[in-house]
């Protein structure tokens, strides 16, 4: 069974065919969102990471298939639409990007180790 949205088919078990499919081009195709080369050449890792992030907590294999496929398809769109007008470094999804923030200044640390630290006495 299936559904058009915006003149695509959207397929069964959505949820088992996302987690064989091997690129972001075949995970946009499977879900019918339209997508410019250009866009997903340089943010394709950060929107795929963006979608699970706002797919986090919902169970889609537990949804109606139709449902499901909906559900998978306006996320992504979602996650897409983030990086339509922004960069992956402004969006900042990875963790290394986020630890840094160049307008988060990182916080002053002393160049002060003790000797203790370095050789602790031994016990009496």
């Amino acid at each position: 069974m299936s559904c058009a949205l915006d003149d695509k088919p959207i397929p069964t078990d959505i949820a088992k065919r996302l987690k064989r499919l091997s690129s972001a081009e075949d995970i946009f195709t499977a879900l019918g969102v339209t997508h410019d080369e250009a866009v997903l050449r340089v943010a394709r890792l950060h929107i795929l990471k963006r979608m699970g992030e706002y797919l986090a907590g919902d169970d889609l294999e537990g949804l109606p298939d139709l449902v499901a496929a909906a559900r998978a398809k306006a996320v992504l769109q979602r996650a897409y639409s983030d990086f339509e007008s922004s960069s992956p470094l402004a969006q900042r999804v990875f963790k290394v990007l986020k630890e840094h923030d160049p307008d988060r200044p990182v916080p002053a640390k002393s160049a002060f180790v003790s000797l203790d630290e370095i050789a602790p006495l031994p016990p009496r």
